[in-house]
């Protein structure tokens, strides 16, 4: 897994205060970024944390780029709407001897890992030949149609792989790019760091709150889990128990990213 934050709302905590100033001042655009310090914006970015003022930070986004994940991860990323993505497309990029995720479950026992490796092959090995098959049928096609070779092939490569990818697995990887304003990373985090998600995407979630907190530690100062961002978990019966261990964690990662951060 690889991830890059590649663009932010330059000044985020101080585009956040001002938002939040402009609903509890009378002050008007010309004056609205007056005073707003680094220091002024973070205190007034953690006044509104402690008051449950969310719509604010709505106005500053996070832009990152991922690469080396399932698409099984893909599927569960998107169900957060709020968000844009762009991904590599299965229909117009030809996989030849794709890349997939290998979970850890399945690296550390090595007859499951040796069943997995096998099948792997054997789907990259009928992506192939399901694409050669196709492309050949289409090309016949379109060359009776009337297109010169060079032409059909090129067209019948896109027609062939566009249903060949039903073959690709779960694990097959991808590469995508996704964007999120502050407050849907905060809803990202509650759910995917929790000790509960599944553990890709947790990978993903903590890695993507690496970047983002060093930028501004006031506007992710209560980013994590749930029972990081709330005080309490919500899973109920379904809880993991050990919400003092995950807070610790996640404070001694934002500590250790403050001294990193110089």
């Amino acid at each position: 897994m690889k991830v890059q934050l590649i663009a932010y709302t330059p000044q985020p905590e101080k585009i956040v205060a001002a938002a939040a100033k402009l609903c509890y001042a009378s002050c008007g655009v010309d004056e609205l970024m007056d005073g707003l310090t680094e220091e002024a914006s973070r205190k007034f970015v953690k006044k509104l944390a402690q008051m449950g003022h969310e719509s604010p930070i709505e106005h500053v986004s996070f832009t990152f780029a991922i690469e080396g994940v399932s698409r099984s991860l893909l599927a569960q990323i998107t169900r957060h709407r709020i968000a844009s993505y762009s991904v590599q497309s299965q229909r117009y990029v030809r996989l030849e001897n794709f890349e997939y995720v290998l979970p850890p479950e399945i690296a550390r026992n090595e007859q499951a890992k040796e069943a997995y490796l096998e099948m792997m092959k054997q789907e990259a090995e009928s992506y192939e030949k399901i694409a050669a098959l196709l492309k050949e049928d289409h090309k016949k096609q379109l060359m009776e149609q009337g297109l010169d070779e060079k032409a059909a092939a090129r067209k019948a490569e896109k027609m062939a792989i566009e249903d060949a990818r039903f073959v690709l697995p779960n694990a097959c990887d991808t590469k995508m790019i996704v964007t999120m304003n502050a407050r849907s990373l905060h809803n990202f985090f509650a759910h995917r760091c929790c000790n509960r998600a599944q553990w890709e995407i947790h990978a993903l979630a903590d890695e993507m709150l690496r970047l983002v907190y060093p930028i501004a530690p006031a506007l992710f100062d209560k980013a994590g889990p749930a029972c990081v961002q709330k005080g309490a978990c919500p899973e109920g019966s379904m809880t993991c128990g050990r919400f003092a261990e995950v807070r610790d964690r996640y404070a001694a990662l934002k500590e250790e990213l403050v001294r990193a951060d110089g």
